[in-house]
């Protein structure tokens, strides 16, 4: 059976986008597209807000994102992830402006995803952010996803 994995929205963005200028976005553009040709080997969902985020902005790089995310797994935006991530920033575990990260962490946790796939290094992919978030959850009998970034995923099925 195939490991899950919840894909948040900077992986479609960093998929999706022109070639960056910057040598750490075109490394991490490229790490992505690696993982991207090996992503057969997952089953791949996103949710609803990951969608939206994608079909925001300059309607060309939009249609792309979509087109990207298209008949990819949809998970619903469930009452429960919505009370986990308003718990997450009420408690000061994830910042009030990372509300939106909250919820995808939620979501992925509720859905009982293996992996949430991500290049959010400063609110989701945070080691010291992803240890309170997962006491949190264990508290409430509940386990954290996996996070990582593409490049830890990498490669994990050659072994």
């Amino acid at each position: 059976m195939a490991s899950s994995v919840y894909i948040e929205t900077s992986i479609i963005s960093y998929l999706t986008s022109r070639t960056s200028r910057s040598l750490i976005g075109a490394a991490r553009q490229q790490l992505t597209q690696a993982w991207w040709d090996v992503r057969l080997n997952y089953d791949l969902y996103i949710s609803e807000v990951v969608s939206r985020e994608c079909a925001a902005g300059d309607l060309d790089a939009a249609k792309k994102r979509l087109d990207a995310i298209e008949g990819l797994g949809l998970l619903r935006v469930s009452a429960e992830a919505i009370e986990i991530s308003k718990a997450l920033v009420a408690r000061n575990i994830v910042p009030a402006k990372a509300a939106e990260d909250a919820l995808h962490i939620s979501i992925a946790t509720v859905h009982a995803m293996d992996f949430l796939l991500t290049w959010n290094c400063k609110h989701i992919a945070n080691p010291e952010i992803q240890k309170r978030i997962a006491l949190y959850l264990e508290e409430q009998g509940l386990f954290l996803p996996f996070i990582c970034t593409p490049d830890e995923l990498l490669g994990a099925d050659d072994e």
